[in-house]
């Protein structure tokens, strides 16, 4: 298997270029707080000989493959088996306060896409499992058996952003009073019989529904909201981040988190701001930046993607 070959990096070389003012220093110390495949981190072991590797994923099978792809630069590397809010203290516990550059590639990896029997892909039958970590927590066919018709709702509603929610939710209920929902081809029939006619050309109606499940079983939009600060305050001066959305949810949440932190505290009509309220951060990208065309069109799964970044200015008062 050749991990060049079916892994391609997305915004790799973006990502380099705003990274490496604050990476390319002596002794520097990078996270890659989801090392996946390992395609981000091993093009940066390559390009900055000094550079040490902080390496963070939930997902057993990708820290082994990683573990196998970063073999050479074993030296430089720390590969730690964590969800990402669990960033700080796998940076403590590999020896360093401080970090120089962070690196966030969120959403599902191409491993657990291209793994059928995951159950994270609507348009292959599979077991519905959708954890990124498979040695713990509930699967996305324990949701399914175990959520009342409000709560299927809910999570719908808010992590899939679905405006079927509500006739969805109540056909779930009506198929798993018949049989379990435990393969994913199961949960595509019933949401397509749910589907009015009229809206059947709008868009895949799994789409927005297994998103909010995968998003339910694995706890992402909690766990970035843990992360993202965690992240930032591990940053040393000069240090940058830089984080990949690829669904409107998480962008949001990304976009406030570096917007609290590149803003002034200094309350309304102060005259002179004070030192201890000048921003923490300043961003280095204006909104969120796209792949381009070309990028979309070589790597179909950069399309969506919104990047986001932000340098320290400042130590917190």
């Amino acid at each position: 298997m050749n991990l060049r070959d079916i892994h391609t990096p997305v915004l790799l070389e973006r990502c380099i270029e705003v990274l490496q003012p604050a990476i390319e220093r002596p002794g520097a110390v990078f996270v890659d707080a989801t090392l996946g495949m390992g395609g981000h981190s091993e093009a940066f072991l390559e390009r900055f000989p000094d550079l040490h590797l902080i390496g963070l994923d939930r997902d057993t099978d990708a820290l082994r493959i990683a573990g196998e792809r970063l073999a050479p630069f074993a030296d430089r590397t720390d590969l730690v088996h964590t969800v990402y809010d669990g960033i700080r203290d796998a940076v403590r516990g590999a020896g360093y306060p401080r970090v120089d550059g962070i690196l966030f590639d969120l959403g599902v990896s191409s491993l657990q896409l291209d793994e059928a029997d995951r159950g994270f892909a609507y348009a292959k039958d599979a077991p519905l499992d959708m954890r990124m970590d498979q040695s713990t927590g509930p699967t996305a066919a324990d949701v399914l058996a175990t959520y009342s018709e409000g709560a299927l709702r809910r999570i719908f509603e808010r992590y899939g952003e679905e405006k079927l929610s509500g006739r969805y939710a109540r056909a779930i209920i009506a198929a798993r009073a018949d049989a379990p929902i435990d393969r994913s081809g199961r949960l595509v029939a019933i949401l397509d019989a749910a589907t009015p006619a009229a809206l059947q050309n709008a868009g895949h109606p799994a789409k927005r529904v297994f998103q909010a499940l995968r998003i339910e079983v694995n706890e992402e939009l909690a766990a970035l909201d843990r992360a993202l600060p965690a992240a930032l305050d591990l940053l040393a001066v000069g240090g940058r981040i830089v984080v990949l959305s690829y669904q409107s949810l998480e962008d949001r949440f990304v976009k406030r988190e570096l917007a609290a932190a590149s803003s002034s505290t200094a309350p309304a009509g102060l005259p002179v701001e004070l030192p201890e309220h000048a921003p923490r951060f300043r961003l280095l990208v204006k909104g969120a930046e796209l792949a381009s065309d070309e990028e979309r069109a070589r790597n179909p799964r950069a399309t969506p993607v919104r990047l986001r970044a932000a340098e320290r200015l400042r130590e917190t008062a």
